[in-house]
């Protein structure tokens, strides 16, 4: 059985994508371990406890970064609202802290699972890069990381050149890319092509489930506010939960190993690019998505969150 964590800035597409992981019935979700991004760390570890709770699982969950390395995060809750869930939680009392913090979590399970580990990641690579920093010959050992961000062959969505996750904390995603970890590298140029819609919003209500109407509340509030930003894509993009389908079935996409960097300079900050000028030994360091069978995966994360949505869990809520 697959071991998998998840490192998550929840966030409306990260607890989509929560959803669908916990309805794989051929994984063991070791925890979850959360970041600052979408909103403040100490929000985004509420939210993904509030998730689980929501649909009955039981996860460890892991509070990690709460700035990036060298940058001030700035907050305005436009596309997840101010509490990172569509404003449906609103402001977060104080939370039970977990005794083990998510970096040395990261690191005890690479040690125990090695190769048979994968670490999805859906926020800023900060808890990732100080796993690498702080242990580097235990993170090498690491079977697989898939991770949401990046903009290769596509504009940013943040800027003109940037993704969201990645300018959050370039620095800690150059310093990952440059790392040599086993990364697939899930960026807007296939995430774009998956997209959850008003229809999609509409059976969730059909269900009538409390988790299904939550699940509406803050999806409607994504919805909307892709529909202001982004009019021509008819829906929003499920980003995060794409990653969650690549890192289980990496047939669903098309990937070209490539060079990557993060451009540091401030007038393409955050920019993916890859790195033309390498020495003749280097070899690529991150396998870039570039294709996307989106019908197969949209089947897939609507079939098994749709039947998640419909088992009432009144009783956790």
């Amino acid at each position: 059985m697959k071991k998998v964590i998840l490192d998550v800035d929840t966030g409306i597409d990260d607890a989509l994508a929560i959803s669908y992981a916990v309805a794989q019935p051929n994984i063991e979700i070791l925890g979850i371990t959360t970041t600052y991004g979408m909103a403040p760390v100490e929000y985004t570890c509420r939210n993904t406890k509030y998730i689980l709770k929501v649909l009955n699982k039981d996860v460890p969950v892991y509070e990690g970064a709460t700035t990036p390395e060298k940058r001030i995060r700035v907050y305005n809750g436009r596309i997840h609202g101010n509490d990172g869930l569509g404003n449906t939680l609103g402001h977060v009392e104080k939370i039970e802290k977990s005794t083990l913090e998510a970096v040395e979590f990261i690191i005890d399970s690479t040690k125990k699972y090695n190769r048979d580990l994968t670490i999805i990641t859906t926020g800023p690579l900060t808890n990732l890069a100080r796993a690498v920093n702080r242990a580097p010959e235990i993170m090498h050992s690491i079977g697989k990381i898939v991770t949401m961000g990046g903009a290769v062959a596509t504009p940013g969505n943040v800027s003109k050149f940037a993704e969201a996750n990645i300018l959050i904390d370039p620095e800690s995603a150059d310093f990952v890319f440059k790392s040599n970890l086993p990364i697939t590298l899930v960026g807007l140029d296939v995430t774009r092509k998956t997209l959850l819609t008003q229809d999609n919003i509409e059976k969730w209500k059909q269900l009538g489930t409390p988790s299904a109407r939550f699940f509406t509340k803050f999806a409607q509030y994504y919805l909307d506010a892709y529909g202001e930003m982004h009019p021509h894509l008819k829906g929003c993009a499920l980003h995060d939960p794409l990653a969650v389908g690549v890192g289980l079935y990496p047939e669903l996409v098309q990937t070209v190993p490539m060079r990557i960097e993060v451009d540091l300079s401030e007038e393409a900050l955050g920019r993916t690019v890859e790195d033309l000028n390498i020495a003749e030994e280097e070899k690529p360091n991150v396998s870039v998505c570039l294709q996307v069978d989106s019908n197969a995966f949209m089947e897939d994360f609507f079939t098994k969150v749709n039947h998640m949505l419909s088992i009432d869990t009144s009783e956790r809520v």
